[in-house]
């Protein structure tokens, strides 16, 4: 995997590194299993993927990445393909599973001491080709037993690290800084995209959308902020590299997420309330923006219940569902905690202020809500905030991380899963609904006071 490095690098060899020597390193890049972790931490809870197409993660291009341009371009020398032997290559690949993969994310058993005696078994003999290296490591996943876990051809890869949520056509990561915070840094861009022809370029920092200081916001908040009606503009600042010039510049928006989000207002039979009916699709950077709308449109139009349905949602940027999550629960509520072998995977999300609605919700669910949409269902049950109606959910909560590898492929690796608040494992055993049929709203408001007063005791 290739880390930002924070310097140009001095002068060094183009040569090939010898046999079982990672490539050397620029100054201030972090050593190769430091890289693992901060890759794995900054994409823990960004990548949400219940089949092989879906996408859902902020990766690296494959690009060198200039760090300076201030008059003297100073361009990070990356190890170019050839510079790697198919031996290393497939051993990068397999120190990546052995620093990262959960154990009990696969079918089949897995150990550090069952791991080594794979790499031992695989590298007693010449790999002759970059194919036949490529499908070595495909072969090594697929031991396995996750099928989230799964190679990416150069083409994939590239694929993927063009993945644009903010509509100008760039892609943002959270990367630590010296100040105990981090800063967001444009690591993908798509070529000839609306954020490149401005002067944007990889490496640089996002300091300002608009006005509004985005240093310490998450890279999916910023990504909202970027968003808006195709063909309207955005001001944005952003600073060229590591120690280059600080640049404010005006982009048109090209590129737009749908929403996800339609409601309407129901009156109730033989009543005079009203109910709010809300259905999200999937979890794209405008879905919690657009579902604030629509609560507070509903709330205005009168509507004394709402009815949230996640039924068919596979879920999208785990982000979003964390965030949505957030709009319905109390301040210090757990959201969802995170757990790995990593220690930076490990973390308790937790929501920051109050909820936009205290009244009674109704959470409609399926075999077919995975994912990011059992994040949320599992946050609002086990706090007490809705009832969930209908069949048990598809039960996906497991993290991915990706990685790239230096020949420009790139492999996807189960980091981490997810478990409930009340701690309980969402992975291969989805969420129980309250009821099967839909439920009087008195007898769903009746059930969420027994369920506070049960919390409180």
């Amino acid at each position: 995997m290739r880390p930002l490095s924070c310097a140009p690098p001095a002068p060094q060899s183009r040569a090939s590194p010898g046999p079982g020597r990672r490539p050397r390193q620029p100054p201030c890049a972090l050593p190769f299993p430091d890289a693992l972790r901060a890759a794995a931490a900054a994409a823990a809870v960004s990548l949400s993927l219940l089949t092989g197409n879906a996408v859902g993660a902020v990766v690296e291009a494959a690009q060198p990445t200039e760090v300076c341009r201030d008059g003297v371009a100073a361009v990070v020398e990356e190890v170019r393909a050839e510079a790697v032997t198919n031996e290393q290559l497939v051993e990068e690949a397999w120190e990546v599973v052995n620093e990262s993969f959960l154990p009990d994310a696969g079918s089949r058993p897995w150990s550090p001491e069952m791991w080594m005696q794979r790499k031992q078994d695989i590298l007693q003999g010449t790999i002759k080709s970059r194919a036949r290296a490529h499908d070595i490591i495909q072969k090594m996943l697929a031991s396995l037993g996750d099928p989230y876990t799964r190679f990416l051809s150069p083409s994939e890869f590239s694929k993927m690290s063009k993945y644009d949520m903010t509509g100008i056509g760039l892609n943002l990561r959270e990367i630590p800084d010296d100040n105990g915070s981090f800063k967001l840094m444009v690591l993908g861009l798509l070529l000839d995209g609306p954020a490149y022809s401005a002067g944007v370029r990889q490496g640089d920092e996002l300091l300002s959308v608009n006005g509004i200081d985005v240093r310490g916001k998450s890279a999916f908040d910023a990504s909202s902020m970027l968003q808006g009606p195709k063909e309207t503009f955005v001001t944005i600042k952003v600073k060229h590299g590591d120690c280059g010039p600080v640049e404010s510049m005006k982009v048109q928006r090209q590129l737009v997420a749908r929403t996800p989000v339609f409601y309407h207002l129901e009156k109730r039979e033989n009543d005079d309330s009203s109910v709010g009916y809300i259905r999200i699709k999937e979890f794209n950077a405008v879905a919690k923006k657009d579902l604030v709308s629509a609560l507070k449109r509903l709330q205005n139009s009168g509507a004394s219940y709402f009815v949230l349905d996640l039924r068919d949602n596979l879920g999208g940027l785990v982000q979003a569902g964390i965030e949505t999550a957030k709009l319905f629960l109390n301040k210090g509520d757990t959201v969802i905690y995170t757990a790995g072998r990593d220690r930076q995977v490990q973390n308790t999300i937790v929501a920051e202020s109050g909820p936009m609605i205290a009244t009674p919700l109704m959470l409609l669910v399926n075999n077919r809500t995975a994912s990011a949409s059992e994040i949320v269902a599992s946050a609002l049950h086990d706090n007490c905030k809705a009832v969930l109606v209908g069949e048990r959910t598809f039960g996906k909560g497991l993290i991915q991380s990706v990685f790239e590898l230096h020949d420009g492929s790139g492999i996807v690796v189960t980091v981490g899963k997810y478990v409930t608040p009340d701690h309980k494992d969402i992975n291969g055993n989805g969420i129980e609904p309250d009821y099967n049929r839909l439920p009087d709203f008195n007898e769903a408001r009746d059930y969420l006071s027994r369920c506070r007063l049960k919390e409180l005791s």
